[in-house]
């Protein structure tokens, strides 16, 4: 099985405050962010299911029209194609699962 060393991976810093480094399985994209307190990610959707795990900190996430937060312990899941934001309630780290793999994100 292949392994992947996270720490190697170049750091990209995709918006401002969002600093992560991404890899890709045959099916997956995975994301591994930082991100800090107040930066955020503008309303947007595709075609992927995305999965938030936040391992440290707070964010709210906003699907459609509902706000949530998701927080260590909390995972939330963002089905195909609903629109979608962000907002950081403070620093923290989260890692996000996209599938199918998202070729956007590199």
């Amino acid at each position: 099985m292949p392994v992947v060393d996270i720490e190697t991976l170049p750091v990209v810093e995709r918006l401002p405050g969002w600093r992560g480094r991404f890899f890709h399985s045959a099916n997956m994209t995975f994301a591994h962010y930082e991100f800090r307190h107040g930066s955020s990610i503008h309303r947007h959707f595709h075609p992927q299911e995305e999965v938030w795990e936040v391992i440290e900190g707070e964010i709210e996430l906003t699907l459609d029209d509902v706000t949530l937060i998701a927080r260590p312990g909390l995972v939330a899941i963002v089905p195909p194609n609903v629109p979608h934001s962000v907002r950081a309630l403070s620093d923290g780290r989260a890692i996000i699962v996209d599938y199918p793999l998202r070729q956007d994100l590199t």
